[in-house]
């Protein structure tokens, strides 16, 4: 009798656990060396981090890496880092959202459906989170307009980790890390 193989590969998610938590401490010391959350930091830190998570779905690119992302980070945030709950909808939603659209376009073979995915996945828990801190600030628009610069700053942040992402990806490739 043959039994089934499963989706996931022990080394796939060995692969997203250390990604998870690589990007978790290079957004921590790039904060503590940058001394504190400026907004250089602050663009600097989402740029490391989403360039290393383009490289994890270049790296591991099946259906539910975004989604598996977002779980092991979120839970690894209210654990360790005493994250807010609803931050953590957010991310999961992103996830999830992120890679129904990718497996519907057939993205994951596609590099450029890739960073659209990572883009929305970005902008989709930036969004559900904001939506979130409108409810909570709606009588003090301006606590709320404070945070919308913020996640703002952070997005171009996220922009510019696109692109330097894909740069990483085609180096790891050339030097035959990343197989496809």
């Amino acid at each position: 009798m043959k039994s089934a193989t499963p989706y996931w590969k022990p080394s796939e998610l060995i692969v997203i656990g250390i990604f998870t938590a690589l990007i978790k401490v290079s957004s921590l010391l790039t904060a503590l060396a940058g001394g504190g959350m400026n907004p250089v930091t602050l663009v600097l830190k989402n740029t490391v981090a989403t360039s290393l998570l383009i490289v994890l779905v270049h790296k591991v690119p099946k259906f539910g890496v975004l989604s598996l992302y977002a779980l092991i980070n979120s839970l690894f945030s209210l654990l360790m880092m005493s994250g807010n709950p609803m931050g953590v909808l957010g991310t999961l939603l992103g996830g999830v959202t992120c890679d129904v659209v990718l497996r519907l376009v057939g993205g994951y073979k596609n590099p450029w459906w890739i960073l659209g995915g990572v883009a929305g996945f970005d902008f989709f828990s930036r969004l559900v989170s904001l939506g979130y801190s409108f409810l909570l600030y709606r009588e003090q628009t301006s606590l709320f307009i404070v945070g919308t610069i913020v996640v703002t700053l952070g997005y171009l942040g996220c922009l510019i980790g696109l692109g330097t992402g894909s740069v990483f990806v085609k180096e790891l490739k050339h030097a035959g890390i990343i197989r496809n």
